[in-house]
């Protein structure tokens, strides 16, 4: 597998109104784009995705429901590496023995990914995001 960038990361917050002010108001970050609660910058240098995820979020994102299962460990961030074939990388971890969450999948805002946790808790996420990358390149199919 060939990591090519930090697509993203996020902490996972479960009040969204204080995230929005420590992030927002006392360490100065703006949030151009979001949805409800998960507020996003694309714009802050060294890092193509930046936002504030709520679990309940997160927790659909994995599992297709808003309530985190009890049997997994509540995850504190996430962090997302860009790669060419989601499907690839999945099968290579796997190959290695970690659990995923779910395996490589097309995601609504047409980003391909497939999730896991690692071994400190991190909720990790190997992605193709169509829109950080140039050229004609186009993600394997989830």
């Amino acid at each position: 597998m060939e990591v090519q960038f930090v697509a993203s990361f996020s902490p996972i917050v479960r009040d969204a109104g204080a995230a929005s002010e420590f992030y927002g108001a006392a360490l100065g970050l703006s949030f151009e784009g979001g949805d409800g609660d998960h507020v996003f910058t694309e714009k802050l240098p060294g890092i193509k995705h930046f936002g504030l995820w709520p679990l309940s979020e997160a927790a659909e994102a994995c599992f297709g429901s808003s309530d985190w299962p009890a049997d997994v460990p509540v995850p504190q961030a996430t962090i997302e590496f860009g790669v060419r074939d989601v499907a690839a990388a999945a099968a290579e971890l796997e190959g290695r023995g970690y659990r995923l969450l779910h395996g490589a999948r097309t995601e609504p805002w047409n980003q391909v990914t497939s999730r896991l946790l690692s071994p400190e808790g991190l909720l990790v996420t190997v992605c193709y995001t169509p829109w950080f990358h140039t050229g004609n390149e186009e993600p394997s199919p989830a």
